[in-house]
This record gives C-alpha cells, sequence and structure tokens, in this order.
C-alpha cells in the first residue's frame, strides 16, 4: 500500500495538467526558485531557460485561455503539452527512483481528465460564459498545483 501512496501526487499533479497543462511544470519552476528541492529528479527545470520557459508558458496560458480562438484542450497538440508536463512533473513528485512510474502515473491521469474537464468547462461556459468559467477554473487548479507541489517539496538543504 505504501507504493500506492507515494504516487498519489504524480496523480493529483496529472489531475491539474488535464485542466492546465503548463500549470505543473510552471509550479516545479516556482518551488524551485524559491529553494525547494523535489522527491525525484527535475533536471530539466534545474536549467534556468526552462524553469523560466515554464514559468512565462504557465502564465501565458492563464492568459490564451480566456480567448475565443483557444483551441480544446483534448486537440493532439493540447493532449502533447499535457504529456510532455505530467510526465516531468509527475517524475520529479515520485519517490527517487521511481520517477518513470510517476511520470506515468501523471499521464495516465491527465490525458483522460483533460475529455472530463473539458466538458466541464464547456458546462459552465454555457452558464457563465468563457472568462468567468476560465477565471474560476485558473483559480482552482493554480490551487491544486501549489498544494500538491507544496505537500512534495522541502528545503534543499533538508534531508
Amino acid at each position: 500500500m505504501k507504493k500506492l501512496s507515494n504516487l498519489i501526487l504524480p496523480a493529483l499533479i496529472g489531475a491539474v495538467a488535464s485542466a492546465r497543462s503548463m500549470t505543473p511544470m510552471a509550479t516545479l519552476s516556482a518551488a524551485r526558485l524559491l529553494g525547494t528541492r523535489t522527491p525525484g529528479q527535475l533536471l530539466l527545470l534545474d536549467r534556468p531557460l526552462f524553469r523560466n520557459g515554464a514559468l512565462a508558458m504557465g502564465v501565458a496560458e492563464l492568459f490564451g485561455d480566456k480567448m475565443k480562438s483557444a483551441p480544446d484542450r483534448t486537440v493532439f497538440l493540447g493532449l502533447l503539452a499535457r504529456v510532455v508536463s505530467a510526465g516531468i512533473a509527475g517524475a520529479a513528485l515520485a519517490p527517487r527512483g521511481r520517477e518513470r512510474v510517476g511520470a506515468f502515473v501523471a499521464i495516465t491521469t491527465a490525458v483522460p481528465l483533460a475529455y472530463v474537464t473539458l466538458a466541464s468547462r464547456k458546462h459552465e461556459m454555457a452558464r457563465i460564459g468563457q472568462t468567468r468559467s476560465g477565471l474560476i477554473e485558473d483559480a482552482l487548479v493554480v490551487a491544486a498545483g501549489v498544494a500538491v507541489v507544496a505537500l512534495a517539496v522541502r528545503p534543499k538543504n533538508a534531508r
């Protein structure tokens, strides 16, 4: 049972990626900038170009999602972004040595849930509009991403 419970955080970050593809990497990048470390390896986001790029893309996605021309999250590139982001974040939040399993769990959570979160968003868009539903979804997803990452990270000098 302990092995399964170690993979809850990768599953949760996959759920975050289902709604906002860049939020998992952006929250991990922000946590890294604050001087924390993850259980699993996070080599890519330790490079300033990727870390800063992930933060910028996370912010840009929050704005871009409100545009009328924003594509559904289930188009090929949207799903691909979720696979990459969830995989990287899932690996980082998995216990050391189980990064591949963490990536797999996050991806297999993110992709099917993308269809569920899209259906929910479309329902809310019809009810309260694109911008308002997007802002509410943003608040929920970013808060969830921050909470999941906060549960996993520790200061770099902690054992």
